[in-house]
């Protein structure tokens, strides 16, 4: 099969297309035909080496596509269902296995596209607004990166709940995505600085949630918005890890809440997966939320999708089609 394979650790060069031979699934797995892969930063991440992984390898690990093949003791997920996963072993390939236990299957009225575009991100984005800080209607919060992947989605919901949506992006441009998918404010951070412009809005110290998912960049200023016991949600690097931070900063702010939250923990078991999946993919077929596709690429230019990934300046969700 065609696949692309990471051998040493570095930049979008090391992604290399080879001819491999098919996987096979085993107990408890499926063998999947890869309609789309999402590409992601913890895909960059474990390229550059930042979160190490055996190698050689094949990236990847969000797909959508029919199962064509299951290993022995599946018995809720047949040949020829069209499945989503975000934890699939070598996405970026023809053919993925995919632990039966981390499979959702893909309701009627959504795309793979669509499947493979929106499971990762919006698992994240709806966590981060049901579990990690509970936004209600009212409160306010600030959305970083709001024309990304993951800022799109927060939007929405976030709007749906009847939060205030402080939203940050690079370009007027975005602004425009991030303001379409319902943010109340836009700051473009090319043109201001969005501490000033977000007090200049609603006054010092009063956002109760900051999503972050730029990291460096963002961190301190964000910080510096919250309310007295406000949280700050660092969920991504896309500017580069957070610098450390002693507790002592947390306490002179306002007794302030720091959470460090991934994925895994929020889908820890199947039914936890399965009904988070749910719950996004149903508003997805009814229409409620929107996957942006911002950008797709066949496989061979996988470097070429990292690299725009790494930039910034894409929108939405970036996908593989193999």
């Amino acid at each position: 099969m065609h696949a692309i394979q990471v051998t040493r650790t570095g930049g979008p060069e090391v992604l290399e297309a080879v001819e491999t031979a098919d996987p096979v699934a085993g107990d408890g797995e499926l063998l999947v035909a890869v309609a789309a892969a999402g590409v992601n930063f913890i895909d960059v991440y474990r390229r550059s080496g930042l979160y190490p992984v055996p190698l050689p390898a094949v990236p990847g690990s969000e797909l959508a596509g029919r199962v064509v093949a299951v290993g022995s003791g599946v018995t809720d997920v047949a040949v020829g269902d069209l499945i989503a996963s975000a934890d699939a072993r070598g996405a970026y390939a023809e053919l993925a296995v995919v632990p039966a236990t981390r499979a959702v299957v893909v309701p009627d009225g959504v795309t793979p596209e669509q499947a493979a575009g929106v499971l990762l991100q919006g698992l994240t984005a709806q966590y981060l607004v049901t579990d990690t800080f509970p936004l209600r209607a009212g409160h306010r919060c600030v959305v970083h990166a709001a024309a990304g992947g993951v800022g799109l989605l927060l939007v929405q919901l976030a709007r749906e709940i009847g939060a205030e949506v402080y939203a940050t992006v690079g370009s007027p441009a975005k602004a425009e995505l991030a303001r379409a998918a319902g943010a109340h404010h836009v700051v473009v951070t090319s043109q201001q600085d969005f501490r000033s412009a977000v007090e200049e809005l609603v006054g010092p110290r009063s956002i109760d949630v900051v999503y972050d998912g730029v990291g460096r960049d963002t961190f301190v200023g964000g910080l510096d918005l919250l309310r007295p016991r406000g949280m700050m949600v660092t969920f991504g690097n896309a500017s580069g890890p957070v610098d450390p931070i002693s507790p002592l900063e947390l306490s002179r702010r306002g007794s302030l809440f720091l959470t460090r939250p991934t994925l895994a923990d929020y889908v820890a078991t199947t039914a936890e997966l399965r009904s988070r999946a749910a719950e996004v993919l149903g508003r997805v077929a009814a229409g409620s939320l929107d996957v942006r596709i911002g950008a797709r690429h066949p496989l061979d230019r996988a470097a070429e999708a990292h690299r725009l990934l790494e930039s910034r300046g894409s929108t939405g969700k970036i996908l593989l089609t193999p």
